[in-house]
């Protein structure tokens, strides 16, 4: 499950709190008043990071290893099976209008199931990840 899952730095502030960097996302940068919060920070800002790279086009970097002091947080889980479909859809080689019509729905339907701000059913992405000789696995790990 490591695949959305990326380190993170928490350094603390001497104003207070903690500032959030990403070696692997360098765009993410965020701050909180506490660890937890920090934390909390971080997830979504990965979020907004991931909107980004899904909407540019952008390729997801592979996560690093966490090393000691650093932090595995991932976006919230709707982001993650939509960014699930993106990784899937660049690996088949295929656009966004091919996928459209092997689900047999307009274009701009798989728009919206890549659009991270669109709440999209997680079966309708399952199954266009099934589509692409995929299967999308969810799984729980200790927080």
């Amino acid at each position: 499950m490591s695949r959305f899952q990326y380190p993170v730095m928490l350094t603390a502030s001497d104003e207070g709190g903690y500032v959030v960097t990403c070696r692997d996302l360098p765009q993410l940068n965020t701050q909180g008043e506490d660890k937890q919060d920090a934390l909390d920070q971080a997830s979504d800002a990965m979020d907004e990071v991931f909107a980004t790279y899904m909407i540019e086009g952008i390729d997801f970097p592979e996560p690093s290893k966490a090393k000691r002091r650093e932090h595995l947080v991932a976006p919230p889980a709707e982001t993650m099976v939509k960014a699930a479909l993106f990784v899937a859809m660049r690996e088949a080689g295929i656009s966004k209008m091919q996928l459209a019509k092997q689900l047999g729905v307009d274009e701009k339907e798989v728009r919206r199931l890549l659009d991270p701000h669109y709440q999209s059913k997680l079966p309708r992405i399952a199954q266009a990840i099934s589509l692409l000789g995929q299967r999308l696995v969810i799984g729980l790990e200790p927080a």
